[in-house]
């Protein structure tokens, strides 16, 4: 099964992590993009950076930031081929946003589109 893992940040902020603990949360991240079966994705710049469109009775509309709240806010994914779903939420439990205040979404993906 083919799982996408949508990484939400939450509301902590990277920033407030020591020189150490970044270079841990790194190594974290690198260790789970070498684990078989995972496609790394990338992560994104914070949520205030994007534009939201949505169009109304043909008219596009944008607006500045994100739609969600901030702690919703998506910070970056990655694909997972796994057995099963026990297996992607033994990966997802592994990313360090997880247990750094946000969440991790598994989402199997349709097959043959």
């Amino acid at each position: 099964m083919k799982y996408m893992l949508l990484i939400n940040q939450g509301e902590f902020d990277v920033a407030e992590l020591s020189p150490e603990e970044l270079q841990q949360v790194g190594a974290e991240y690198q260790a789970i993009n070498q684990t078989a079966g995972v496609t790394p994705g990338t992560w994104m710049e914070p949520p205030e950076t994007s534009t939201t469109v949505r169009v109304e009775d043909g008219q596009t509309l944008t607006t500045d930031g994100p739609f969600v709240s901030v702690k919703e806010a998506l910070g970056g994914y990655l694909f997972y081929e796994a057995d099963d779903l026990d297996a992607a939420i033994e990966l997802a439990a592994r990313i360090p946003a997880a247990r750094l205040g946000g969440c991790v979404e598994i989402r199997p993906l349709k097959e043959g589109y």
